[in-house]
């Protein structure tokens, strides 16, 4: 993904660009699948980690990843799609996380629909992961 594209994207987010802003969302792109903080690490091992987290701290805070708990014990984050705002209402989807392979991916085509919750409740977060094998991994 071109440089351009980047800073536009993270600046109509209102997220000013540096450098360290645009190697991780170039390395979400590149990734394809949902990460963890610990991933993020791994592949930057020379910087802080202090700046990896407030990096995808202020992505989440402003709409750009979204943050999905697979069941691992390690949240995973992953690209929004362009005109996500990360609502209950209107932008949940499925994910799929491979019990052989490891790798949690954002099933967006698939929709959940909107869940009622009694009288008196308030949904914050919504959350629906589906687990087995990957299509990559039942090829194999």
């Amino acid at each position: 993904m071109k440089e351009k594209i980047i800073e536009q994207q993270l600046t109509s987010h209102g997220v000013r660009t540096t450098a360290m802003r645009l190697l991780i969302y170039r390395y979400l792109v590149q990734k394809k699948v949902a990460v963890s903080l610990s991933d993020i690490e791994q592949f930057f091992e020379k910087s802080e980690r202090t700046t990896l987290y407030r990096t995808i701290k202020t992505f989440k805070e402003k709409g750009i990843v979204h943050a999905i708990n697979d069941g691992t014990g390690n949240t995973k984050y992953a690209l929004c799609e362009q005109g996500c705002n990360c609502e209950i209402e209107t932008d949940l989807h499925l994910h799929f996380h491979c019990t052989n392979c490891n790798e949690t991916n954002c099933l967006t085509e698939h929709k959940i629909p909107k869940i009622k919750v009694p009288d008196g409740y308030i949904a914050e977060n919504v959350n629906l992961v589906v687990k087995g094998i990957c299509d990559n991994c039942n090829t194999l």
